[in-house]
């Protein structure tokens, strides 16, 4: 054979072994091909079995109790078993790419993405979750290297770890509300559905002594329900909020308390992780400062009560004593006007220290001020400031009041050098305080021919109590008058 006919030949050979070639490979693609035997030049013939390559990993993963996928080394879906079918509601045909970036939103979809991307050479792990359907689901996804036959790929796993994310947040839950309870200013108590004590903070020791923790809340804190029917019990709070009712602003005592015994109760129905009612919450605020101040705003306003009573009856008196001893409408109008305004200046000092105790010095300069104005050296005090009772107050400016209209019309105020000179003492073992009045540098002073209502006012003011009153002497140098207030309304004395 010559030369151009073995070239010819060694070509046809070559085409021949090219088509078997191509066509176990079109075999092999078309899973027609169940094994190959090689015949390698140094060894023995060798047979490679094609039909494992994907059955085996295909039946390990329908194994898994985990949703598994495969993809290829170009990030492929080559396979989803069942579980992750099911965990993503693929259905049962093949899965494609497609269908798996579907089920995933876009923040899950970019997470899986980098996750695979990431995943060539080491395994990696991240967390996503799926919102919709029934319930929100919480999966692990781990991506790791798979040897697929004679190529490499990656296995994904999505694992369920909803359960452990909510026993977190339910436990982070439990930890905060704790923190709440303990933390806060009203007493707190937390029930199980049979109305047993769980959880109490530290406020409820001002209600109950011992430990309450195990016990029944009715017996631990017995209480007197202040609602308007009568018919609601301590037991009802817990049984109406288990039911899933919510009580707010019932007014209770607890008679046998160590400190707190007026309460406001409030009763709410304890839910964690469902709609459904575990337990109760019933809350218990202090209302000891509320209870005091309504009973002192009660006495408040029965003190103001009798005292407006009493004012009026004062101002009746002065107003027919006035009228009785007055010829004219004027004088009358001018003297009633006078002792008015000296019950009103009392009034107001006592006002402005909201009717308590106010000194003596105080009284006698509200008093005297009309009269003398700016020209306090007038005006002299000495001696002790003690503090007095309002009842006692108002008296003496009364009093004080007259002693000084009488000083301004007939004695040391009516000229400008006269002046008044006023002297309180308190004598340890007398049951009085002494307040001397002397009028000093007037003119001449002779004794009224007349006795008016002013002289009736200055002598009777201070006889509300037997060791009270006042004596009245018209001397030739100037008036005096010896007042003596009850020792009773000196604050303190």
């Amino acid at each position: 054979m010559d030369e151009t006919a073995q070239q010819e030949s060694m070509v046809a050979e070559l085409r021949r072994r090219l088509d078997e070639a191509e066509e176990t490979l079109r075999a092999i693609q078309e899973g027609e091909v169940d094994a190959l035997v090689v015949r390698p030049s140094d060894r023995q013939e060798e047979v490679f079995t094609l039909e494992g390559g994907t059955a085996s990993y295909h039946a390990f993963m329908e194994a898994m109790d985990l949703g598994a996928a495969a993809f290829d080394s170009k990030s492929r879906l080559l396979y989803a078993n069942k579980t992750l079918r099911e965990l993503f509601n693929l259905g049962v045909g093949i899965v494609q790419t497609a269908d798996l970036q579907d089920a995933l939103d876009d923040k899950s979809r970019e997470t899986v993405t980098g996750l695979i991307r990431q995943a060539g050479e080491a395994k990696r792990t991240a967390e996503i979750r799926l919102v919709g359907g029934s319930q929100d689901l919480h999966l692990q996804v781990t991506a790791a290297p798979l040897r697929i036959g004679l190529d490499t790929g990656l296995a994904v796993t999505f694992t369920d770890i909803t359960a452990r994310v909510r026993g977190a947040a339910a436990e982070a839950s439990e930890r905060a509300a704790h923190s709440i309870i303990a933390s806060a200013n009203e007493a707190v108590v937390v029930c199980d559905l049979d109305g047993i004590v769980t959880h109490a903070n530290a406020a409820v020791a001002g209600i109950y002594s011992g430990n309450p923790i195990g016990k029944r809340f009715e017996d631990v804190i017995p209480l007197v329900l202040l609602d308007t029917t009568g018919l609601l019990r301590a037991s009802d709070l817990v049984a109406l909020a288990v039911g899933g009712a919510s009580v707010q602003g019932i007014e209770a005592t607890a008679p046998e308390a160590p400190r707190v015994k007026d309460l406001l109760m409030s009763a709410a129905p304890l839910r964690v992780g469902s709609d459904k009612a575990s337990g109760c919450v019933i809350t218990m605020v202090d209302l000891s400062q509320r209870k005091a101040a309504e009973k002192q705003q009660l006495l408040l306003m029965g003190e103001l009560d009798h005292r407006v009573k009493n004012t009026l009856a004062l101002v009746l008196s002065i107003s027919k004593r006035t009228a009785s001893t007055e010829d004219t409408v004027q004088g009358f109008q001018s003297a009633f006007s006078g002792r008015i305004q000296a019950l009103a200046a009392t009034h107001n000092l006592l006002a402005d220290r909201s009717w308590s105790s106010i000194s003596v010095s105080e009284v006698i300069a509200a008093e005297i001020e009309p009269f003398i104005g700016q020209s306090q050296s007038r005006l002299q005090v000495e001696g002790v400031d003690a503090l007095i009772t309002p009842r006692a107050a108002i008296a003496l400016g009364l009093v004080v009041h007259e002693l000084a209209t009488n000083a301004v019309k007939y004695g040391a105020l009516s000229v400008e050098q006269g002046k008044v000179q006023v002297r309180v003492s308190l004598q340890e073992g007398e049951d009085f305080m002494r307040m001397d009045w002397l009028e000093v540098a007037g003119p001449k002073v002779a004794p009224p021919t007349r006795k008016g209502f002013g002289q009736t006012v200055i002598t009777r003011s201070m006889q509300y109590m037997q060791n009270g009153g006042a004596e009245l002497e018209y001397a030739p140098d100037g008036v005096r008058c010896s007042i003596r207030v009850p020792i009773e309304d000196v604050v303190n004395a």
